[in-house]
């Protein structure tokens, strides 16, 4: 096969179907059938068939009925949450493949980077991402930038492949092959696809990072274990019942539907779901401000956050580098140095900086391009490049030079004192500094080295990445709410001090540099991360010694990064943050969010959804605890006493098809309160579940359990009959629900207040629940299956007049607690 040519379409099709496509493994979502075998395992939906089985042995067909149609309703409505956040996650899981310009047929093709296969050949031009590892039959002056590879910032030179050698390793110049997620930023080549996907450098670092498991939350495991328990003891308790029914008063079909209702009423098994879907929904929303979430479980993380560790380029700057100042050599002037530096930038630059002096040499006078003759590139040993240009065809070419300050100054064989100075001066304030010179040599003889140039030194070109905006009042907002800022940069201590001050860092001037931070025992380093907010000079592999002195500090700790030299800081922090613009994809395997805008307010507001997140977490789960000590309260009560049932199976499902939205849609939807970003961060190792919230959740089940039984007794002793107490007791339950969702809305404001807040989805459910109310009270055939009576208007007064009672308490506490409280829920 000729190389260059590539492969045929049909043998790219083939090797695409052999082979799988060019990306690392992705979970597969779940299809319908496997969430609905799901559903169909939970021990809610086991015990809902037994019961309907109880009713068709007891000759109650149209019960049967019931049950098996609201069975399939709430089947329907979990289906609907759980294929929704199905598809939630799988769009966050869907991030776009780069493209690539493959040669097939003998013709040029753009094609996603997933349908790069072996045999390719890719054609790469300046600022192409690199689809996969390759070998490099042609190349112009190639050169690509590998340093989310080896963690060198300097671009290497590619050679030609001679054929024979083995794919080598990355590291270092005139290397014949180029690597996947790498970026050309110069020339261009054409190179032999020799490994795609998780065969590549990149792949098999993303595939040790995937191999690692991540530990379940403490949110997950909590919620796991209570419906374990709950469940256990929900199962002894059938039991108990069924057999004390059956022996006290000899029917054991309605002893083990009793069993069955006090069982089903006790199964809480909208702790999971509630779970899964406020953090997957949590995860759509913040990737709505900018943050795409690929492990959902760090939502819960978010709010417990007290460092946030960032890189300064990008993150809190706009990675957008402008001239801010020129200060040029005596006898030149500041158009003839923006004209050398950039002639000794590229033509069509990617580099930010070299494209800023473009830009200001554009508007410069006299400006003029000329013809590249050579080109002399930086090296270890002299931080310059130069670049030879026939400008006039004479004898002579002009050689322009940019790069290090002092580096320039040797290069010029002038003191560097002062240059230095006015560098350092410059630096200070917050700017990158080059230093410019230009020269001339033969047109004849050019010289091996650009040191055997003599160069005349014009001046300091000083670039400034501006500050985003928004960051000064995003850095406020996280002292605000005791969230510390940390900022990380490559860059000189001046510089990095200047960023701080800008943006508003506390203790900006103090700062340690990388050389610095390797020289520190741990327990000094550990004691310097408690005060310094500034690291300068910092190499991508010192990011993991800061993460775990952070942690051993006690921090709860968010990291950024985007080269695969970061993934292991990134993996090691609390909450891993990827840069979407500029990041690798081992970087992405290993963070828990990406930032796809690369801003640090979208963090910022990460933070406070996640906060949102876990206050409705934690109102929901107390409705939800407190909501079923009623329902299995009125269920064995009347049992124990030997009083007529008053919950049957299909009572209680009907109640399940208010509870389950409720749970899962209203208190999700339920907009931030007030205060949410002027209190700390809460306790990671604080349970959901503590002696506060269930000592809160069980009270007011306990007053509403009160006031329900009382409805129920209050009827029976004025003699009212069976289905007229069971129908004022249902109704009161339902009513006193629906008044205990609103009451939980807040901690601090009360109903009245919170009418006010928009929340449709919490108006929806209150109107759904009333006209069913309606129906199964006042359509007779929907009454006789639910075995009620006709309620009467003061029968429907006393059910209002008690669920209102069984909240009211809670709505006077909030009045007197709203200043403890205001700090600490919202």
């Amino acid at each position: 096969m000729n190389v260059e040519n590539g492969l045929t379409s049909a043998q790219a099709a083939e090797t695409l179907k052999r082979d799988g496509p060019n990306e690392l493994p992705a979970a597969l979502p779940k299809s319908i059938f496997h969430i609905a075998a799901d559903v169909l395992h939970e021990p809610m939906f086991l015990l809902l068939l037994a019961a309907g089985a109880v009713y068709l042995v007891l000759g109650s067909v149209h019960e049967a009925v019931a049950l098996a149609a609201s069975i399939l309703v709430i089947i329907g409505i979990t289906l609907y949450h759980e294929t929704k956040t199905e598809r939630t996650l799988q769009a966050l899981r869907d991030l776009s493949s780069p493209r690539a310009m493959v040669v097939r047929d003998g013709e040029k093709k753009r094609i996603p980077g997933r349908e790069v296969v072996k045999g390719d050949v890719l054609v790469l031009s300046e600022g192409d991402r690199v689809a996969a590892d390759a070998l490099v039959i042609r190349e112009i002056n190639l050169k690509a930038e590998e340093s989310l590879l080896t963690g060198e910032s300097v671009s290497v030179q590619k050679a030609v492949w001679d054929k024979h050698s083995p794919m080598p390793r990355p590291g270092g110049d005139h290397l014949a092959a180029v690597f996947s997620g790498t970026l050309i930023v110069k020339g261009s080549g054409l190179a032999l696809v020799n490994s795609t996907g998780k065969f590549t450098e990149v792949g098999k670092l993303g595939e040790a990072l995937q191999k690692t498991e991540t530990q379940k939350t403490n949110l997950e495991l909590e919620t796991a274990s209570i419906v374990r328990k709950f469940t256990v003891v929900s199962m002894g308790l059938c039991v108990i019942v069924a057999l004390a029914y059956g022996l006290t008063r000899g029917d054991w079909l309605k002893g083990a539907l009793a069993g069955l209702a006090l069982a089903i009423s006790m199964v809480p098994e909208e702790f999971p779901v509630v779970l899964t879907i406020f953090l997957a929904l949590g995860a759509w929303r913040i990737s709505r401000i900018g943050v795409l979430t690929r492990r959902v479980p760090a939502i819960e993380m978010l709010g417990a956050a007290t460092v946030l560790c960032v890189d300064k380029t990008g993150t809190l700057t706009m990675n957008k580098m402008e001239v801010r100042h020129v200060m040029e050599a005596s006898g030149h002037s500041r158009s003839e140095v923006l004209i050398a530096a950039s002639q000794a930038s590229g033509e069509d630059p990617v580099d930010p900086m070299e494209k800023a002096i473009h830009s200001a040499a554009m508007h410069a006078a006299d400006f003029r391009s000329g013809r590249l003759i050579r080109e002399y590139p930086l090296t270890d040993g002299l931080l310059v490049m130069s670049r030879v240009v026939d400008q006039s065809g004479g004898d002579a070419f002009d050689v322009f030079a940019k790069g290090a300050p002092e580096a320039i100054a040797q290069l010029c064989k002038i003191p560097d004192g002062e240059v230095l100075k006015n560098a350092l001066q410059m630096a200070e304030r917050g700017m990158r500094v080059l230093g410019v010179a230009s020269g001339k040599v033969s047109s004849s003889r050019l010289p091996e080295s650009q040191k055997e140039i003599r160069f005349d030194y014009l001046g300091l070109i000083g670039l400034e990445d501006p500050v985003r905006p928004s960051v000064p009042d995003a850095v406020r907002e996280c002292h605000r709410a005791g969230i510390r800022v940390v900022m990380i940069t490559g860059d000189f201590p001046a510089t990095a001090r200047s960023i701080a001050e800008q943006i508003g860092l506390n203790n900006p001037q103090q700062s340690v540099t990388g050389r610095e931070l390797a020289a520190m025992p741990d327990s000094v380093l550990r004691q310097s991360v408690r005060d310094v907010n500034v690291f300068a000079r910092i190499l991508p592999e010192q990011k993991l010694g800061l993460v775990e002195a952070l942690k051993a500090n006690g921090a709860i700790v968010a990291m950024t990064g985007d080269g695969v030299n970061d993934a292991p800081a990134v993996k090691a922090a609390h909450i891993g943050i990827a840069m979407g613009g500029r990041g690798t994809d081992v970087a992405r395997e290993a963070a828990s969010l990406v930032l796809l805008n690369d801003d640090f307010s979208s963090i910022v507001a990460s933070i406070r959804s996640g906060r949102r997140i876990y206050d409705n977490l934690k109102r929901a789960m107390t409705y939800i605890l407190a909501i079923h000590v009623p329902i299995a309260g009125i269920s064995l009560l009347p049992v124990i006493f030997k009083l007529p049932l008053v919950l049957l199976p299909l009572h209680i499902v009907f109640l399940e098809l208010v509870i389950d939205p409720a749970c899962s849609i209203a208190f999700e939807s339920e907009p931030e309160h007030g205060g949410i970003m002027s209190r700390p961060p809460r306790d990671p190792a604080a349970r959901l579940f503590d002696r506060k919230t269930v000592i809160l959740a069980l009270l007011q089940g306990l007053v509403l359990f009160v006031v329900t039984l009382a409805g129920y007794l209050v009827s029976l002793y004025r003699g009212q009959g069976e289905f007229d107490a069971r129908a004022i007791c249902f109704t009161t339950l339902l009513l006193g629900n629906l008044a205990l969702i609103w009451s939980n809305r807040s901690r601090t404001s009360t109903v009245f207040g919170l009418l006010r807040s928009r929340n449709v989805a919490m108006w929806v459910i209150t109107a759904s629940a009333l006209v069913l109310l309606a129906v199964v009270l006042y359509v007779p055939y929907a009454r006789e299956l639910f075995q009620f009576s006709t309620l009467h208007t003061d029968d429907l007064a006393i059910c209002v007049g008690l669920a209102l009672a069984g909240v009211t308490w809670f709505e006077i506490s909030k009045l007197f607690g709203r200043r403890n409280h205001q700090n600490r829920y919202g």
